[in-house]
């Protein structure tokens, strides 16, 4: 029933608060997770690493808003210490996960592992616990793997093994969730663009910067798939009611090379494209240099390597699956760059 609480992880990150959105709009009930920094003013903390929220904290729909009308119960707890917040779990039919730690950074490695693989592993043990009937896993399609000869990858498609870094973070957190005694229904999100990404993700700092117009030089031949976020929020919802459990996802939207993004970018902004295009060896050479320089200093990475080896690969993926069996119909990817850019511009980003 609609009606039913919902604990809901990363409310206050880009897809969380989208799905927060759309679960409201269903009528359910949320009981939402943040870390006690999160729960003020959004702009103040807009800056602040958030190790239970997807990407980091918006404006649109506060989520304090929500909590003053009696819409929203907010916890406050971390995933590295799920005990503590166990207990909150109870009295939720429904679990929906899309917090995670997203850092590049060197330094974050062990601290991916304990956010993504054990608290996820925690957290679904303590729904167990509570008797919650169902759960959805916001994954990511980063743990499908490249499309190398340019096939766009399928639900039974996984990133090679081993590695390190968030997206390996993600395989793991998958394997986690599926290895839970709670049914559920794994979700994975390409690159979700759309208003109020605030910190901004990957993605979302590509807009801004381009329409910034910071973007000098256009990137490797690569390609990655473009998908609206309220289309992927709207998805949660329906897998939720009517996904099958043990089954992956991917939310999809358009396939796109990189010289297609830029040219999608340029007419949105009205930015022109850039006539110089970054060499791959240079692009990973600069990587590495950033990635020592973020080591000594204990920082992110401006360039981080695990990005610049993705923007080198068809990061290509198939929806065909949700189509069929969540109605899954994005909408225009242009239409949601543009909405992007709007919201940048009109909370003054660029």
């Amino acid at each position: 029933m609609p009606t039913d609480r919902v604990f809901l992880t990363g409310a206050t990150g880009f897809v969380g608060s989208h799905v927060l959105r759309e679960l409201l709009n269903a009528g359910y009930s949320v009981r939402a997770l943040t870390r006690p920094s999160t729960t003020r003013s959004p702009r103040a903390n807009a800056t602040q690493d958030d190790n239970t929220a997807q990407d980091d904290i918006t404006d649109h729909d506060d989520i304090t808003g929500h909590h003053d009308t009696g819409r929203v119960e907010i916890v406050e707890g971390d995933l590295r210490r799920v005990g503590d917040f166990a207990r909150a779990l109870e009295g939720c039919r429904y679990l929906m996960h899309c917090a995670a730690l997203y850092s590049f950074a060197p330094a974050d490695r062990r601290a991916l592992h304990d956010v993504n693989v054990r608290g996820t592993a925690g957290l679904f043990e303590a729904a167990r616990v509570a008797g919650v009937e169902r759960a959805v896993l916001t994954s990511s399609s980063a743990t499908l793997g490249a499309a190398r000869d340019g096939t766009p990858r399928t639900e039974e498609d996984y990133a090679q093994a081993g590695g390190w870094g968030y997206h390996h973070s993600k395989v793991e957190q998958e394997r986690a969730a599926f290895a839970a005694r709670v049914p559920v229904v794994v979700l994975l999100p390409t690159a979700p663009v759309g208003p109020g990404d605030v910190k901004p993700t990957p993605t979302g700092q590509l807009v801004l910067e381009y329409a910034k117009g910071k973007i000098f030089a256009k990137p490797p031949r690569g390609g990655m798939n473009l998908v609206p976020v309220e289309d992927v929020a709207r998805a949660h919802v329906t897998a939720l009611q009517r996904g099958r459990t043990g089954e992956r996802f991917i939310l999809g939207g358009d396939n796109l090379t990189l010289d297609e993004v830029w040219a999608l970018l340029s007419a949105v902004t009205g930015k022109k494209i850039p006539a110089w295009r970054a060499p791959a060896w240079l692009a990973l050479a600069i990587a590495h240099v950033d990635e020592l320089r973020a080591r000594l200093t204990r920082t992110r990475p401006f360039v981080p390597v695990e990005g610049v080896r993705m923007s080198r690969a068809l990061m290509f993926a198939d929806n065909a699956k949700a189509r069929r069996e969540l109605d899954f119909q994005p909408g225009s990817v242009t239409s949601a760059l543009e909405r992007a850019v709007h919201w940048y511009r009109a909370h003054g980003y660029c």
